[in-house]
């Protein structure tokens, strides 16, 4: 499989506009970011200049919009732009924005493919990560009978089909089988409101913002004109009427047949982006919304940590590594006979992997089956133990140590001779508190795992 690089913006690019629902004018600066930074909102309106991650763990509210929440602020409507990002198949961009809700533009996710067209898009030297779908995945909602399925697939298609009870609006089917089709095919296409839907929102102080140009109103009912007149007075739009063959209001054309199933399609990426990992799969999404689009970008952000946690770690000896020898016992106090890790290949938000050639000459040898040389097991903890350390104390500019105060459900499932290549892989099981560092460890020899366990650390300051 061809190895893909992350992706930025060339240069920066400013659009402005008013928010849908609180009708604030909106300046929205995107900016260039560095490698594994991934999507990211900051509140320049702010003292704190707060930034806000584009992830499925910080939405708050999904009744008119995806909204994400952090430390008491909020930013709404982010949807379009973050479906653009993706569509345009970017991975890293700072977007820095001076109110609380993202600019409604025209409604779609257009504008902001244009001005990314516009500023272009740079390679990275990063390796893109993905989340490849291997088994079925669903969510369910009863109540609405909504549903989305992640499949597996050779790239990321989305399907969407929508249900409303209306004549006008019934079944739609829309497919998306190439992000390369995004900017033409899905980006342009607008949200949609039923005229039921657009009133009570208007007598709930709600679409202050709105403007009859940024969405597709569906008329579900006999109107008459004045009532149409005074809609539009209240938007300061010109009058309007409803075309009779579509029942939709005749300040725009549609741009597709569908395109109301088509913007839910984008809805469903924009939101299925804050899971934070591009996926490798097939979606099938029936009767989408942010609800369930968000409830399903949570469901699909867990089952990716949970992959990684168990996948099997590889070991390339051409790529050079993140802490040779003499890095590692700046960290760690053991010397020798007792540094079992010979180099760290990785280091992520909550993981490390660490490499020990075994060899005949260890002197452990002399006296552990010396005649058939097998590696003591309580030195693959240990082994695993200073990884775990490693982990620990890599970003710390302080001096600390890490002592284990418990190790827990211990496994050796293969003997290690002379000749293997360890690979560990330690992962953080919680949150780092009061100093106090729960792992999970694991040790391969190629694909087969040969010892495991659990531990508990200390952090002390020297």
């Amino acid at each position: 499989m061809m190895i893909q690089k992350q992706k930025t913006l060339a240069k920066e690019f400013t659009l402005s506009g008013k928010g849908l629902h609180t009708s604030c004018v909106v300046t929205a600066v995107f900016k260039p970011a560095p490698e594994n930074h991934g999507f990211k909102f900051k509140r320049v309106d702010l003292d704190s200049q707060l930034i806000i991650e584009a992830d499925a763990n910080l939405v708050g509210d999904t009744s008119r919009g995806t909204v994400v929440e952090k430390d008491g602020a909020r930013l709404s409507t982010i949807e379009h732009a973050m479906a653009a990002l993706v569509g345009m198949d970017l991975d890293n961009v700072l977007i820095e924005i001076d109110n609380e809700e993202m600019p409604i533009m025209d409604g779609s996710a257009r504008p902001f493919v244009e001005a990314i067209e516009a500023a272009g898009v740079v390679e990275q030297n990063a390796e893109r990560v993905c989340f490849e779908i291997k088994e079925k995945i669903v969510y369910r909602d009863p109540k609405t009978g909504s549903e989305l399925i992640a499949l597996p697939d050779d790239d990321y298609r989305v399907n969407a089909m929508i249900a409303f009870d209306s004549s006008v609006l019934s079944n739609q089917f829309a497919a998306l089988d190439s992000m390369a089709d995004f900017a033409r095919e899905i980006a342009p296409c607008r949200t949609f409101v039923f005229l039921r839907e657009l009133e009570f929102l208007l007598q709930h102080n709600l679409v202050k913002g709105g403007d009859l140009d940024n969405a597709i109103v569906i008329m579900d009912r006999q109107v008459s004109q004045e009532e149409l007149d005074r809609l539009a007075d209240l938007f300061n739009h010109k009058r309007v009427e409803v075309q009779k063959d579509s029942g939709i209001l005749n300040n725009l054309d549609l741009q597709f047949e569908n395109e109301c199933a088509r913007h839910k399609l984008l809805d469903v990426i924009g939101d299925l982006a804050l899971a934070g990992v591009r996926i490798k799969g097939r979606i099938i999404a029936t009767k989408p919304g942010h609800g369930v689009n968000t409830q399903f970008a949570k469901l699909l952000k867990k089952e990716y940590q949970n992959s990684k946690r168990n996948q099997i770690p590889g070991y390339d000896p051409e790529i050079q590594p993140v802490m040779d020898v003499n890095q590692i016992k700046e960290a760690l106090p053991h010397r020798f006979p007792f540094l079992l890790v010979d180099k760290i290949t990785e280091i992520t938000d909550d993981s490390i992997i660490g490499v020990k050639n075994v060899t005949v000459n260890e002197p452990f040898f002399a006296g552990h089956f010396p005649e058939e040389p097998v590696m003591p097991g309580v030195l693959l903890i240990e082994a695993m133990a200073q990884c775990g350390g490693l982990y620990v104390l890599h970003s710390k500019k302080e001096k600390y140590s890490t002592y284990f105060i418990r190790v827990d459900n211990v496994k050796f499932r293969r003997k290690v001779v002379p000749g293997d290549t360890l690979i560990f892989k330690i992962t953080l099981t919680s949150p780092i508190r009061r100093g106090i560092a729960n792992m999970k460890g694991l040790c391969y020899v190629g694909k087969t795992l040969v010892a495991e366990g659990e531990f508990m650390a200390q952090i002390v300051k020297n």
